[in-house]
């Protein structure tokens, strides 16, 4: 199965290309350039470099957060477009299940943990299963504090909020920040996840495709003529 993922869900964003359990291309970039204006570009240079065309593809997969609220936008619309397009299968990847996956086979517990921005973090917590990374917590927006206070050791942390959270643990606490290169969303994984999705038959129809919101957005707060406390 030929599977396109996209991640938008932090600044780091990218597009993967997957055959079966094969990455064929990825490409990831954190850099300051907004999701829209790079993210077609890099889809058509993966498919092109890869010798891939979007008729040979078998599934899309995208990213659906939690995380930031334009980038998740910017990829479920692409990912949308396309799907409606091509008339492709779609599988929705909640972001922290796809960091979460950055770091098998842990003998600890595993906790993803995005900036949410407004003084919180995104977070939940795995565990290494039956050959997968198991979800034990609901995904949570907390204060670095009280998300901090939740880790049980031995664990590792990973994403780009886990510095915030590994600060206020205390320095003998059996708790490590995972190296740079699996501590960010990766496409490749959201292609792996998605790929599995799509071969269970859980695929979402494109109009049915939204963003795992754990809070309102600005443009949400805006309407409604009030502010959110951090």
């Amino acid at each position: 199965m030929r599977i396109l993922a996209v991640e938008t869900s932090t600044l780091a964003g990218g597009a993967a290309l997957v055959d079966e359990d094969r990455v064929v291309g990825c490409q990831l970039l954190d850099i300051a350039l907004t999701h829209s204006e790079r993210l077609m570009a890099m889809v058509d240079r993966l498919l092109v470099d890869c010798g891939w065309s979007l008729g040979g593809l078998d599934g899309l997969a995208v990213a659906v957060g939690p995380g930031s609220f334009t980038g998740l936008r910017v990829g479920i619309a692409v990912v949308k477009g396309l799907a409606l397009a091509t008339d492709l299968p779609v599988a929705a990847v909640p972001t922290l299940d796809a960091l979460a996956a950055a770091v098998p086979f842990a003998a600890g517990a595993v906790y993803p943990v995005l900036d949410a921005r407004k003084g919180e973090v995104y977070l939940s917590m795995y565990r290494w299963e039956s050959g997968g990374m198991l979800r034990v917590w609901e995904y949570l927006a907390l204060p670095p504090a009280l998300a901090a206070a939740r880790i049980e050791p031995p664990a590792v942390l990973l994403g780009d909020g886990a510095t915030a959270c590994l600060a206020m643990v205390s320095p003998a606490a059996d708790v490590w920040l995972a190296p740079p290169a699996q501590r960010m969303p990766s496409p490749a994984l959201v292609a792996q996840l998605g790929h599995r999705a799509l071969a269970a038959g859980q695929r979402v129809e494109a109009d049915d495709l939204v963003p795992i919101y754990l809070r309102p957005s600005e443009a949400e707060l805006g309407a409604r003529g009030g502010s959110r406390r951090a």
